[in-house]
């Protein structure tokens, strides 16, 4: 059975569950709230699946949105035009990718030990720049965008971007040459370099999409809680990685699928909203990111495992010589 396939169940299961166990779950209004508390993640997690796929891993997404939402917060308050903010917050995010897809390309540096430093890094960028100020009040055609729904349909604006990157996600995966050398660097990147591929750039480009991805959930962010603040997006990369492992992308590299992530999402953000709405304890959904990251671990190489015990049983079999067939003794006349 295809992962994918699994997941389907799993959603099945946890909207049976969610309406079981709360008659709110399954309403117009529980479903835009389900999207707007997870549409910047859900924004966050289709680069960060490209990236893992390469082979990679990007933990800095949060502290790029802090980031984002500091510098919109900052210049807002200086009083410039807010769609030269965006271009402005754009770039930043951009070269907050870059910085990490350098680091790990040209330097040669893990990409784990790269990221949790820049996100250490961006978060006190953020930090320098608002400092324990909160800037509020944004114009109210843009806070809309963050709290309404989109008109005739109850999707947040973040779910319909999300679900427009999706689409464009897929497509550069799994229809495009772009979209094969990502999944050949994450098969085997020294092979994919001398097949012609180039990696490095690919890689660097992968970084720099996620950094403008997250620049623009930090817009979100910040325009959904009408507040820029330095601490905006603390903790997100967890659910965001937690998402894109569930969705069956390797933490090795080289397998995964949009699909994946959008059934995710669904999962992810379903199972949360029915905690919720049972008045489970908040502080403890980080136990159910936890599980859901150990489980999306261990079962697919419970089953690599397994299939190469089942692989190696079958050779050995194949390689043991038959018995000889037993011959009754002959008399002697």
């Amino acid at each position: 059975m295809r992962w994918e396939t699994g997941l389907v169940v799993v959603v099945i299961a946890i909207a049976i569950m969610g309406s079981s166990l709360s008659p709110q779950f399954l309403t117009a209004n529980n479903f835009f709230n389900l999207g707007l508390n997870n549409g910047e993640i859900a924004i966050m997690a289709l680069p960060m699946a490209l990236i893992i796929i390469s082979g990679e891993i990007d933990l800095s997404v949060e502290s790029t949105l802090g980031m984002s939402s500091a510098v919109l917060g900052v210049l807002w308050a200086d009083h410039w035009p807010m769609l030269a903010i965006f271009v402005v917050v754009a770039v930043v995010g951009a070269l907050a990718g870059a910085i990490n897809g350098l680091l790990v390309t040209r330097v040669g540096l893990p990409s784990l030990a790269v990221t949790i430093g820049t996100l250490a890094l961006y978060r006190g960028i953020a930090l320098i720049l608002l400092g324990p100020r909160t800037v509020a009040n944004f114009p109210t055609i843009y806070t809309n965008v963050g709290i309404v729904a989109i008109p005739h349909t109850d999707l947040p604006y973040s779910i319909g971007i999300f679900i427009v990157l999706a689409v464009i996600f897929a497509i550069v995966l799994h229809a495009t040459p772009f979209g094969r050398s990502i999944y050949a660097m994450g098969d085997n990147a020294e092979a994919a370099m001398f097949a012609g591929l180039r990696v490095k750039r690919i890689k660097t480009t992968l970084f720099i999409v996620s950094g403008v991805a997250s620049a623009l959930a930090g817009v979100l962010f910040t325009f959904r809680l009408n507040t820029a603040v330095q601490d905006n997006g603390t903790g997100l990369s967890l659910d965001v990685v937690a998402i894109v492992l569930l969705a069956g992308v390797s933490i090795f590299g080289g397998k995964g699928s949009i699909g994946g992530v959008f059934l995710a999402v669904l999962a992810f953000a379903g199972l949360q909203n029915a905690l919720l709405l049972t008045n489970f304890n908040q502080e403890a959904t980080g136990l159910v990111t936890g599980g859901l990251l150990l489980v999306s671990v261990f079962v697919p190489n419970a089953a690599m495992f397994v299939r190469s015990i089942r692989r190696a049983v079958t050779r050995m079999t194949r390689r043991m010589p038959s018995e000889p067939a037993l011959s009754m003794p002959r008399k002697d006349t």
